[in-house]
């Protein structure tokens, strides 16, 4: 009986530690317990990654048909025989095999991945979406192998709007795989496309993939596309004039058509309760708030009101109009209201077409006071000039 039982120990203790180094090390793990089907095929695929990386033949084949005799549910295996099917132009036998493959687990990676690829040579759109949802469902890190191969199919239309009603399901991915194609597509054109066709159909996309979206439009110099997909959100919006006069949005990640508050070397702005925050150390200058827009050419009225301003002449914050390339088309500065508020006036020129792009920006000047300077604007505007 004692050793029956050490035995068994024996036993018990081989299969554990089998199971702990499959991963890592399936030839040990298959000698540990070589009587395990799952176990036989992961080393059956161990030596078809060898063969396909060395060229020589191994026995993968006889292993895994060996695996499924001990175990009929070993996906492993069943996927070692559909690759050497197709190695051998079985086409049939390959996608039995898959098949079989397919009607065990969705959770085999190998599995998973060519029943994609099998997808996409048929042109099924859908089957392969439908299985990069599988995949990226069991195995979030499947994302950095996938992201890149769906994000570059994005780009053609049939597959934007496959894409599209598979993102309207919500998948736990969706969120992560428009940041993905906000930042990273070829052409920011292509996530803006998909993300009005997502706003069509009440599909929330994430203010940073809008953001980046946006931001990217306007730098490769597509303004008419960047104010469309902006408008989509911002009702009311118009683009001959500045957007949110009273500071109501308070975003977490505010594009460059929204108010972008800036925080640098110790100035600081804050966005909150309908105005704007600002401060700065003594000697301490530089922007403090900023607006992209996109004006025609002509004349403009800044209008609006500050508070608690108590500055010198010439250490009082003042808005400025600039065109990307460095020009000013004027200044307005603040009034002094210490304790109060006060309203504040002024025009700006957009002269030609040269400057198609413009940015509206609140400078705040170095105060030789000890305290430094602070403020607030209560409301600001930016629109034709009556």
């Amino acid at each position: 009986m004692a050793i029956g039982t050490v035995a068994v120990g024996g036993y018990a203790v081989a299969f554990s530690m089998a199971q702990v180094v499959v991963k890592t090390d399936p030839a040990l793990a298959f000698r540990l317990a070589s009587y395990d089907g799952r176990l036989a095929a992961a080393q059956a695929a161990a030596l078809q990654r060898m063969a396909v990386t060395s060229g020589k033949g191994l026995p993968a084949g006889w292993l895994a048909a060996k695996a499924l005799r001990q175990d009929p549910t070993a996906v492993a295996a069943v996927m070692v025989l559909a690759v050497e099917a197709e190695l051998r132009r079985d086409q049939a036998r390959a996608r039995r095999n898959l098949r079989y493959a397919q009607k065990l687990s969705r959770r085999d990676v190998s599995m998973q991945l060519w029943s994609i690829e099998t997808a996409v040579a048929a042109g099924d759109v859908s089957g392969a979406l439908k299985w990069y949802d599988i995949t990226l469902r069991t195995d979030p890190a499947m994302s950095e192998t996938l992201f890149p191969v769906l994000a570059a199919a994005t780009a053609e239309v049939p597959i934007r709007e496959q894409l599209m009603h598979t993102l309207a399901g919500n998948p736990q991915w969706g969120g992560q795989f428009m940041r993905y194609l906000a930042v990273h597509s070829a052409d920011p054109r292509i996530p803006a496309a998909l993300f009005t066709a997502l706003h069509k159909v009440k599909v929330g996309v994430p203010e940073d993939a809008r953001t980046d979206t946006i931001n990217r439009l306007i730098a490769r110099g597509e303004l008419d596309d960047a104010w469309s997909f902006y408008a989509l959100d911002r009702s009311g919006a118009s683009r001959s004039r500045s957007r949110d006069p009273g500071f109501i949005a308070e975003l977490e990640t505010p594009s460059s058509l929204d108010w972008v508050p800036i925080n640098d070397n110790g100035t600081t702005t804050l966005i909150q309760d309908g105005a704007l925050e600002f401060s700065a150390a003594a000697a301490v200058g530089g922007p403090l708030l900023r607006q992209t827009q996109l004006l025609a050419p002509g004349d403009y009225q800044l209008i609006g009101r500050s508070a608690d301003v108590d500055q010198s002449e010439d250490s009082r914050p003042y808005w400025t109009l600039t065109c990307l390339d460095g020009r000013e088309t004027g200044r307005v500065a603040l009034p002094n209201s210490p304790g109060s508020s006060a309203s504040f006036s002024g025009i700006f020129r957009v002269p030609d077409r040269s400057c198609k792009v413009q940015i509206l920006t609140l400078i705040g000047r170095p105060s030789d006071r000890v305290e430094g300077l602070s403020g607030r604007i209560e409301r600001a505007e930016l629109a034709p000039a009556r």
